[in-house]
């Protein structure tokens, strides 16, 4: 996008009485930004009403700075960072057809994922270990497929769908779509500054917010729509019935996208987001393939398309009696001694040695779950 252009599309927007949906009318109708603040006015009342009209004559005192700010972030970085007008041959043609579509895009990294096929995998902040290990095989799996992942950079099931996109890249898969509640100079969570950075270098990170955007609540929602608009279908690995993630399932089903949810224990909250979206038609889904099933895709094969967790049978014998007792949901020690008439110091060892072994993970409040 030339200076003039970027200028034209600020003023356009930043115009009072003209939102996001009057600037996608007035490009669509007159071919460019520039032709549409250089349209008489009678054709600006036509296509946009009195109130814009008047809006788009103002004077904007703050664009200069706008401008600069935008350009000073272009600069850093000029062969990696972009601006994406609606109206471009590279703005994400699925998320060009969403009805809230951004009219501007700000971008860093690859922008050739923009034209890959895409889906959402997206899920809780507090999610289980259970949870995340599954969101980063099925990323993982996927992305060996050819399927580029997408989500939101937020902790738990995001993080863990990035990151298993990323391992599943380095073996010759698809990368990953970071999209963010902030302007693309800021991380948050700062924590993720070190992941952000890996996508920015071989995946993409997007944002509608220009730089310099602070991480403010309703910003996220926002984000959501654009996750679920650049995606063929969104999976929900898993969700609690207060999460966000299932924002993004509405948003794909209003999209006329397919949803696709992983089911899981009915005594875990964060599952029951999950089944509700299933009692709701969405697909019920078990492993990678069930995905690329579902989605058409005839790209090649994964890798790896079902679980990788360690086998029972691999567990030392004097073991598997224990894991039995776990089961898949998960459970504390006090519980565990009851099942298995066993004391808690001989079960701890076997616990820790388990774990170790990779067949157990374990929670923050220390219950543990089978893996897989």
């Amino acid at each position: 996008m030339t200076p003039a252009t970027l200028l034209a599309w600020l003023r356009l927007l930043g115009a009072p009485s003209v939102g996001a949906a009057t600037a996608r009318r007035l490009v669509q109708a007159l071919g460019s930004a520039e032709a549409a603040l250089q349209a008489p006015e009678a054709t600006l009342l036509e296509l946009a009403g009195p109130a814009a009209t008047r809006g788009l004559r103002a004077t904007q005192e703050d664009l200069g700075t706008r401008l600069k700010r935008i350009q000073q972030w272009l600069d850093g970085a000029p062969t990696q960072r972009h601006v994406l007008g609606w109206d471009e041959a590279t703005y994400p043609e699925l998320l060009r057809q969403s009805p809230d579509a951004p009219p501007l895009l700000f971008a860093q990294g690859a922008l050739p994922a923009l034209a890959t096929p895409c889906l959402a995998i997206v899920g809780s902040r507090r999610c289980t270990p259970a949870g995340k290990e599954t969101a980063h095989r099925f990323a993982k799996a996927l992305s060996e497929a050819g399927i580029t992942i997408v989500s939101g950079l937020a902790l738990g099931i995001d993080a863990a769908a990035h990151e298993g996109a990323l391992a599943g890249q380095a073996t010759g898969g698809a990368p990953t779509i970071a999209v963010v509640g902030t302007g693309l100079d800021r991380v948050y969570p700062a924590r993720h500054k070190p992941l952000a950075h890996q996508i920015a270098a071989d995946g993409l990170l997007l944002s509608e917010l220009p730089p310099g955007a602070p991480p403010l609540a309703p910003h996220f929602p926002r984000r959501n729509r654009i996750i679920a608009g650049l995606s063929l279908g969104t999976l929900v690995v898993e969700a609690d019935l207060q999460s966000g993630s299932l924002i993004t399932a509405r948003l794909a089903l209003e999209a006329n996208r397919d949803v696709m949810a992983i089911p899981g224990s009915i005594h875990n909250p964060q599952s029951r987001g999950c089944h509700q979206l299933i009692k709701q038609g969405a697909l019920l889904v078990e492993d990678p393939a069930e995905v690329l099933d579902n989605l058409g895709w005839s790209g090649r094969a994964p890798d790896v398309a079902r679980s990788t967790a360690p086998a029972m049978d691999a567990a030392p014998p004097a073991a598997q009696d224990l894991l039995q007792w776990v089961g898949h949901d998960p459970v504390d020690l006090d519980t565990l001694c009851l099942r298995s008439g066993r004391p808690a110091a001989e079960l701890l060892v076997e616990l820790l040695t388990l774990e170790l072994e990779g067949h157990l993970c374990r929670h923050e409040d220390g219950r543990v779950v089978r893996a897989g």
